[in-house]
C-alpha cells in the first residue's frame, strides 16, 4: 500500500495534477531564451557543413566545440526543469545522465574504430578528470566566500562504497595479470613462454571474468539508484532525509511549490534532439582532435587520459567558466550573488555513474561486436585512479569541503597530467587487446624491431 500510495504522489507531481499546464509555445519561448548561450546554436550547422564540405580540421574542431556549447547548457537547463517533475534526486539522475552523453559517444566511437588502448585511457581519463578536476574547481570558485560547504551525509557514504567498488572492478584484473607475469619481454621475446600471461587462451580468459565484472557492475549501480531515489520507509521517495542540510531540504521545498517553465513532454522531446545532434557532433570532434595527437607525436596515453576528456567536457567547462566570470563581475561591482552553502557534488556523481554504468556497458557492447575490450587497463592508469578515489573519499569524508580542499584536488590531477605525459604506456596491456593472434602480433613486433635495427 504505502508503495501505491507513493506511485500515485510521483504520478500526480509528473502530471501535475490541480496545476497550471505550461503550454508548448511557452514552453519553447522559455527554453530559447533560458540563457545567451543558446546563441551559439548557429555554430551546429556550420560544424555539420565543414565536415560534409572541407577537411579543414582545425576549423572544424573549433566550430563543433561550440556547437556542443549550447547542448551542453540545454541538457543543465532541461535536467533542471525535469526536477520539477521528478523530484531534485532523479532530476540530478536525469542531468548527470545527459552530462555523460558526451563522453559516453567519444568512447562509442573509438569502440567502433577499434581504437582500444585510447578507450581505456579516456575511460580512466573521464573518471578521474570528473573525481578530481571539475569538483576541485566548483569547490574552490563555490567555497570562496563561506568558511565550508555542505554535502548531503547519507549521499556522501555512499559515493564512498561506490567510489571504491568502482576502482577495486579495475584493481582486480591488474593484480591477477601481475601475478601472472614472469618478467617476459615483449621486445625480445618471439613467443610467449608456457607461463606468460601473453597468449590468446589467457587473453580469453580476460575477456569472460571482464563481462561477468561488468554485469555485477551494473546490478550494483542499478541498486544504488534504487535505493537513493526509493530509500527504505514510507514517503521517503518524495522528500529528502532528515539528515539533509538545510539547503537541500529548501531546494527541494521549492522544486514542490514553485511553477516550472517548460511543459514536462516538451522537454523530453527536447532532451531526445538534443542527444541525437550531440552524437553526431561528437564523432566530428573525435575526428578532428585525432589530428591535434599527431601534432603532439601521437602520445596515446597523454591523449586518452588527459586531453580527450578535457575536450570532451570543455563545453561544460565553458559554461562554469562563463558564469564564474558573471560572479566576478557582480563582486567587483558590489552587486554580490549570495553566497552558496550547498556543494553540488555532481561530477563525482558523473565518475560514479561513469565507472558502474558506461564502463561496462563498453564491455558489454565490444562482446556483442566480438571486439576484445577487457577490464584488464593499464597499471599506472589503475594507480592514478586508486589514488583520486583515496583523495576524493578523505576531502568528502566528513560531508563538508572547502576551496583549500579543491585546491588539493586540482593540483593531485596536475600531478597525473604532468606524469602521463612522460608515460610510454604498458606494451603487455596492448597486446592483450589485439584483434589477432597476439603470437602474430607478437612476431610482427619482432620483424619490425630487427627492419628497424637494419
Amino acid at each position: 500500500m504505502p508503495d501505491s500510495v507513493g506511485l500515485a504522489r510521483f504520478r500526480d507531481r509528473f502530471l501535475r495534477k490541480g496545476k497550471r499546464r505550461i503550454g508548448v509555445f511557452e514552453s519553447l519561448y522559455n527554453i530559447a531564451t533560458s540563457s545567451f548561450l543558446n546563441l551559439f546554436i548557429v555554430f551546429l550547422p556550420i560544424s555539420w557543413a565543414f565536415f560534409f564540405t572541407e577537411k579543414n580540421h582545425h576549423a572544424l574542431l573549433l566550430v563543433s566545440f561550440l556547437a556542443i556549447v549550447p547542448l551542453e547548457r540545454l541538457f543543465d537547463y532541461c535536467g533542471e526543469q525535469m526536477a520539477f517533475y521528478c523530484g531534485k534526486d532523479l532530476g540530478d539522475l536525469i542531468v548527470i545522465t545527459l552530462n555523460n552523453t558526451v563522453e559516453a559517444t567519444l568512447a562509442i566511437i573509438l569502440l567502433i574504430k577499434g581504437d582500444y588502448r585510447i578507450l581505456q585511457s579516456t575511460i580512466i581519463g573521464v573518471i578521474i578528470l570528473h573525481l578530481l578536476l571539475i569538483p576541485g574547481m566548483s569547490f574552490i570558485t563555490g567555497g570562496a566566500r563561506v568558511l565550508s560547504q555542505d554535502l548531503s551525509p547519507h549521499i556522501t557514504e555512499l559515493n564512498h562504497t561506490l567510489l571504491t567498488m568502482g576502482v577495486l572492478s579495475l584493481i582486480l584484473p591488474a593484480a591477477f595479470f601481475a601475478a601472472l607475469d614472469r618478467g617476459v619481454n615483449v621486445n625480445i621475446a618471439a613467443s610467449a613462454e608456457p607461463s606468460s600471461p601473453l597468449t590468446d587462451q589467457m587473453r580469453d580468459s580476460f575477456l569472460r571474468f571482464s563481462r561477468g565484472i561488468a554485469i555485477i557492475l551494473l546490478v550494483m549501480y542499478i541498486c544504488s539508484r534504487i535505493y537513493v531515489h526509493d530509500p527504505p520507509g514510507e514517503d521517503n521517495a518524495l522528500r529528502p532525509a532528515h539528515d539533509a542540510p538545510v539547503a537541500i531540504k529548501e531546494h527541494e521545498e521549492k522544486l514542490a511549490n514553485e511553477e516550472p517553465e517548460v511543459n514536462q513532454w516538451v522537454c523530453i522531446v527536447v532532451i531526445i534532439v538534443a542527444v541525437a545532434l550531440m552524437a553526431v557532433t561528437a564523432e566530428f570532434l573525435v575526428e578532428s582532435i585525432e589530428t591535434v595527437n599527431e601534432i603532439l607525436g601521437g602520445r596515446d596515453e597523454w591523449f586518452g587520459l588527459v586531453l580527450l576528456p578535457v575536450v570532451s567536457f570543455a563545453a561544460d567547462g565553458t559554461v562554469a567558466v562563463l558564469y564564474f566570470m558573471r560572479s566576478l563581475y557582480h563582486h567587483y561591482f558590489h552587486t554580490p550573488l549570495p553566497p552558496m552553502p550547498l556543494a553540488r557534488a555532481r561530477a563525482i556523481d558523473l565518475s560514479i555513474q561513469f565507472s558502474l554504468f558506461w564502463m561496462p556497458v563498453l564491455v558489454l557492447l565490444a562482446w556483442w561486436m566480438h571486439k576484445p575490450l577487457s577490464l584488464l587497463f593499464d597499471l599506472f592508469e589503475v594507480a592514478a585512479l586508486v589514488g583520486a578515489c583515496f583523495l576524493v573519499n578523505y576531502v568528502t569524508a566528513d560531508a563538508k569541503t572547502n576551496w583549500a580542499e579543491g585546491c588539493a584536488m586540482v593540483g593531485f590531477y596536475t600531478m597525473i597530467g604532468l606524469c602521463a605525459w612522460y608515460y610510454p604506456g604498458q606494451p603487455e596491456v596492448a597486446l592483450m587487446l589485439h584483434e589477432g593472434s597476439i603470437a602474430d602480433a607478437l612476431a610482427g613486433g619482432l620483424e619490425a624491431a630487427a627492419s628497424g635495427g637494419h
